[in-house]
């Protein structure tokens, strides 16, 4: 009789362990490590900062990477311009790189007018001048207030770098320094500088919008912020900043005649730039002068294609400029759009009754009733089975 093959140490290849079973366990995903972002607490979406700590309060901690705010122009551009700018301040601090079209100021003189971030904020080593020790008795005894294995290090000096945390602050009484501005990677168009033709019949978007498309799908491609391409390097963030769409700079009549001929050119322009955004690393702040724009309805589509929307609205020349219950204040801000990523109801800002001021070396938004929307709230539980929230200025 032959003897039974022993199956010691070869499992069966149709018979499974008894412990096998196809439960998995769920890990969760690594979020991508990018310098100056961090990921939402509502919806994980990765956020960066426009550089104003009491607007990134208001759009739900930060701009979302992969989407554009709208910010409707008060009448003389000043401080829809300075919004844009910090967008661009907070770029260059935190590394990332910047794209900038304009068709009337060139992107160089736009960039050359950042504000100056403020240096106790963040730091960077620089070297300066070892003193040499003197064999004086006080100086002796001031060598000795540092530990001696730290006498032979370069000294640092405190200035601007590449900072980790999220949101600076930034002095607009000062310009950013030329050396600390030279460092961040920066993309132009200057319209003047893509001569444009007349579009064809058929197409819909005006040929200085399809060149500017064109020139921004080229940036994301060759620089690796499509999340589709390869990660050959580390990723960074593609900070994008476009002044004044819809003017008549831009070839648009839009903001020139009730019934323009290129009506839905800007609505197309933002359908493609939106589109394009969704599937990169990159974020976008557009202005658009809507106070000559005659067709609201047409505007109303235009907010509804963007992501986030606020308008500004200038005391300067009116009525309220004069009037006391407005002194403490340089206009109004109101709430357009605001993101539906990743959820099913949006987060609303908790004053709907804003303003917005510009003291001596920075802009702020506040509620009317004077509470900076830049706060901590910390909510408690009150009488009657109500929330109630206890706020404190950072």
């Amino acid at each position: 009789m032959a003897a039974p093959v022993s199956t010691v140490g070869k499992p069966s290849a149709e018979r499974l362990p008894l412990n096998t079973t196809s439960f998995q366990k769920k890990t969760r995903t690594k979020l991508i490590s990018i310098p100056g972002t961090r990921p939402s607490v509502q919806n994980g979406q990765l956020l960066v900062s426009t550089g104003v700590t009491s607007l990134d309060y208001l759009l739900g901690g930060g701009l979302a990477v992969g989407t554009v705010l709208l910010v409707e122009e008060d009448r003389y551009d000043s401080y829809s311009r300075m919004i844009l700018k910090y967008f661009l301040a907070e770029g260059v601090v935190c590394r990332h790189e910047l794209f900038v079209a304009s068709a009337q100021d060139n992107p160089d003189d736009i960039l050359q007018e950042l504000p100056a971030p403020i240096l106790d904020d963040v730091a960077i080593h620089k070297p300066v001048e070892q003193p040499r020790l003197s064999c004086e008795p006080q100086d002796s005894l001031d060598a000795m207030k540092i530990a001696w294995r730290y006498q032979n290090l370069p000294k640092v000096q405190s200035a601007l770098a590449s900072s980790s945390r999220f949101g600076h602050y930034y002095d607009v009484s000062k310009t950013m320094e030329p050396e600390i501005r030279q460092a961040a990677k920066c993309h132009r168009f200057y319209l003047t500088e893509h001569p444009t033709q007349s579009p064809p019949t058929h197409s819909t978007m005006l040929e200085s919008y399809s060149a500017l498309l064109k020139s921004l799908q080229e940036v994301i491609n060759s620089e690796g912020f499509d999340v589709a391409a390869p990660m050959s390097k580390s990723r960074n963030i593609l900070r994008i900043g476009l002044p004044s769409l819809g003017s008549a700079l831009w070839g648009d009549d839009l903001s020139c005649h009730d019934n323009p001929r290129n009506g839905h050119a800007l609505a197309t322009f933002f359908y493609g730039l939106r589109a394009m955004l969704r599937s990169s690393l990159a974020v976008a702040v557009v202005t658009v002068p809507s106070h000559l724009i005659q067709d609201r309805a047409l505007m109303g589509n235009i907010t509804r294609l963007c992501d986030n929307a606020i308008a500004l609205e200038s005391f300067k020349g009116s009525e309220r400029e004069t009037n006391p219950l407005y002194k403490d204040y340089h206009g109004l801000l109101h709430v357009r759009q605001v993101p539906h990523l990743n959820c099913l109801a949006s987060k609303l800002p908790d004053h709907k009754d804003l303003a917005f001021k510009l003291k001596r070396k920075q802009f702020t938004i506040e509620g009317r009733s004077g509470r900076s929307t830049c706060c901590r709230r910390s909510s408690e539980r009150g009488s009657g089975g109500r929330w109630a929230s206890r706020w404190a200025d950072v």
